[in-house]
């Protein structure tokens, strides 16, 4: 293992060590995709605080492929962590008898990802668990999460790490090839692909997020005109929630 690869991945391990033993919760518990995202924040979670306490939840939809259930049900059995499924199914009917509910991918998708993080809160509250995040470097300064969906955690052991590098990270970690492998996609909906819906490889998203600071934040290449237009339209998401106590100090 590549030197610094292994300091960076022991300052997650005490990270999330830190976090679980600061709050005094009695566990951890995770959004399992059967995605490589997932899977290696499972993994780090369990190497951290150990998996008998770290609970892994999978929440499909009626559009999930159920080979991603099959998986993370294998990586939990791999990492000897306890799982859960939990249909979203019943819940999503609920909400469509909002009056005047409009269905279309974008709608759907975005309502889908806050009812998992809700369902994740739940158990959350209920067992005094930590709900750990699944984002990485990249999605997050794309923007491409739904705010109090996906991108909601008490803790973001991925968040400093960009896509390509959850490949490597993920190797190390003994992460399954079948996971490894795998098409990236947020599962809102049948055929749906991150590269494909965000009109960029990885490989180029995060040579052009390593690019622009260097020559601030000015783009030279149409994938980096693509990349900085992203990256400035979803500001808000990273930003505090707008209020008149932004910057009090009382």
């Amino acid at each position: 293992m590549d030197c610094e690869l292994g300091c960076r991945m022991g300052r997650v391990e005490q990270m999330l060590r830190y976090a679980y033993w600061n709050t005094g919760c009695k566990g951890i518990v995770i959004g399992l995709s059967g995605g490589i995202d997932s899977a290696v924040a499972a993994a780090f979670c369990c190497r951290a605080v150990g998996p008998e306490k770290v609970l892994g939840i999978s929440l499909p939809s009626s559009v999930s492929n159920p080979v991603d259930l099959e998986d993370a049900i294998a990586l939990c059995h791999q990492l000897g962590m306890p799982h859960k499924t939990v249909s979203i199914d019943p819940m999503l009917e609920g909400y469509k008898t909002i009056p005047e509910f409009v269905e279309t991918p974008y709608l759907l998708g975005n309502l889908m990802a806050r009812i998992r993080m809700g369902v994740l809160y739940y158990y959350a509250n209920r067992d005094h668990r930590l709900v750990c995040g699944t984002s990485n470097r990249s999605e997050y300064m794309l923007g491409y999460c739904t705010k109090y969906g996906d991108n909601a955690a008490d803790i973001q052991p991925l968040l400093h790490l960009y896509k390509t590098e959850i490949y490597v990270v993920a190797r190390e970690l003994g992460i399954p090839e079948p996971i490894m492998k795998k098409v990236p996609s947020a599962g809102l909906w049948e055929g749906q692909s991150d590269e494909k819906e965000i009109g960029l490889s990885y490989a180029e998203i995060d040579a052009a997020l390593k690019a622009l600071p260097d020559r601030q934040w000015q783009a030279e290449t149409p994938a980096e005109e693509r990349v900085l237009a992203l990256v400035k339209s979803s500001g808000h998401k990273r930003l505090p929630v707008p209020s008149l106590l932004t910057g009090s100090q009382e």
